[in-house]
């Protein structure tokens, strides 16, 4: 059994958002070192506050100001803080109610260990240095013992409201594509082509997935098949993606590639030709460049189109 490979990977995109009217208020009172909450019909506070009620569903636009200090209501130590939490040390994650609102805000405290934590006990409003209309205007939470202060009753109306975020999104995780695929992957870097052939159909798949997805039954029999192929069908490129490599000119052409002694096509791009003259049928072979894994791209032969009705099976 061929080893099984193992590869991190990283989906990472900015998420930007418009805000409503209660959000937008919000945010820009953290800006301000202002924390605001709304208010129900039935005299309930929520915070942070939402646009509608969780409860009946009526729209709340009633800002209220609530006090940066509260207690907390529980919370969960976290020993190992990961890229991008709030404080680089390990921290508390806990739940706070401001003095003032009847829900509990979700932060980080600041203590230097677990046995400092513990359910009831008062903590304050860290504010961020530099503040722009985010979450993160709050640093953290921290420790607090001393009296309340006074609140001016801000209504929620600011200059420069903040009216839009960028969040950006993250997801590390570590890929596995399995014994069939790490064995195809391991067979490129030999500049061979490998797919699985299904015990029942006698089909052969590339790239294998280790079943048949016919047959449903599980495939183990190597196959070496191509290295050359048939364009079964194409699309022309008219935009150049962001990760295109940069000597790819657009346009250009993609294509299913049956290659030889394959029962499913693989995705290739086509080189050494005009786009335009590109078709189905088309011979191509695969190109290496020094030192890859896969092929750069595939090009024309120079034999015969093949018959339509070698590949039609394969649309």
């Amino acid at each position: 059994m061929p080893e099984v490979l193992t590869a991190p990977l990283v989906v990472e995109f900015p998420f930007t958002r418009s805000l409503g009217p209660v959000q937008s208020a919000f945010l820009t009172g953290l800006r301000e070192r202002v924390v605001l909450g709304v208010k129900t019909a039935d005299g309930r506070t929520l915070v942070p506050p939402v646009e509608y009620d969780p409860v009946t569903a009526e729209e709340i636009r009633d800002l209220i100001e609530v006090a940066p200090i509260g207690t907390v209501t529980t919370w969960a130590w976290n020993p190992a803080p990961r890229r991008g939490q709030p404080l680089g040390t390990p921290f508390a994650w806990v739940l706070v109610r401001l003095d003032g609102a009847d829900t509990a805000l979700l932060h980080a405290l600041d203590a230097p260990g677990p046995d400092a934590v513990h359910t009831g006990m008062r903590v304050r409003v860290r504010w961020a240095q530099e503040r722009s209309g985010a979450i993160t205007d709050i640093a953290c939470f921290e420790p607090y013992e001393g009296d309340p202060p006074e609140l001016a009753g801000h209504s929620g109306r600011f200059e420069n409201m903040v009216t839009g975020i960028v969040a950006p999104a993250r997801l590390d995780y570590v890929y596995s594509p399995g014994r069939a695929q790490s064995g195809y992957i391991n067979a490129l870097s030999d500049r061979r082509t490998v797919g699985e052939r299904c015990p029942s159909c006698r089909k052969v798949y590339v790239p294998p997935r280790g079943a048949c997805p016919t047959c449903g039954v599980a495939t183990a029999e190597q196959a070496e098949v191509g290295p050359r192929g048939t364009v079964t069908t194409y699309c022309i490129v008219n935009i150049k993606a962001a990760h295109t490599a940069s000597d790819i000119e657009v346009p250009y052409v993609y294509a299913h590639i049956a290659l030889d002694g394959a029962d499913l096509a693989l995705h290739g791009r086509i080189g050494g030709i005009p786009y335009d003259q590109v078709r189905m049928g088309l011979r191509v072979e695969p190109v290496w460049t020094a030192g890859a894994r896969y092929p750069d791209h595939y090009r024309p032969t120079g034999e015969p189109d093949a018959p339509y009705e070698t590949y039609k099976e394969l649309l």
